[in-house]
């Protein structure tokens, strides 16, 4: 039972994983849960910019993790408010890093998952934590071994933008790539 329930399970997030993004609808609104008043979410930053072959060898540095113009140099991962969901647009983020690391099975990596402000310490590290897996486990689908990645999660308490504003908390629902040698 247990075999088939994994196989299911693995079968439906390698669909989601290729399945066609959907469009958002702009200026949709989110009810935050946690402050007096709602407020319109914006979307989080979008992983654009120049890249190239995921695994180039020969990028600026000789290294495609140091190199700004290779997808490897991209290192966080943006999720919505309140989840878990490795968004459509980050995806190829993932998928290159586990490209990388099931091409390299020596290298190691650590996935920090962190949360906004908003919440309980207890809530935002479950969440810090789930979403850091969450990322684990499409690096693991996509061919990276479970021993090459470390999961932890630093719920609030390692922000990336300080504010209190919306903007500043769509900075800060994210997992971090890190390598040993960052």
């Amino acid at each position: 039972m247990k075999r088939i329930l994994t196989a299911v399970l693995a079968t439906a997030i390698l669909a989601a994983c290729s399945s066609t993004p959907t469009k958002e609808q702009d200026g949709a609104a989110v009810e935050d849960r946690g402050a007096a008043g709602s407020q319109p979410v914006t979307k989080p930053p979008v992983a654009t910019g120049p890249t190239t072959t995921p695994l180039d060898p020969k990028g600026v540095s000789g290294n495609p993790l140091k190199d700004p113009s290779n997808i490897l140099s991209k290192r966080s991962v943006y999720f919505e408010l309140d989840s878990n969901v490795v968004k459509e647009e980050f995806k190829p983020v993932v998928s290159a890093h586990a490209r990388y690391l099931q091409q390299n099975r020596s290298q190691k990596m650590t996935v920090q998952g962190n949360a906004d402000e908003r919440g309980s310490r207890e809530y935002n590290l479950a969440l810090g934590q789930r979403r850091a897996d969450a990322v684990k486990q499409m690096m693991q689908l996509l061919g990276a071994q479970s021993e090459q990645i470390e999961t932890v999660s630093f719920g609030e308490e390692k922000p990336k933008a300080t504010g209190h504003d919306e903007a500043s908390w769509s900075e800060n629902r994210r997992a971090d790539l890190v390598y040993p040698n960052d």
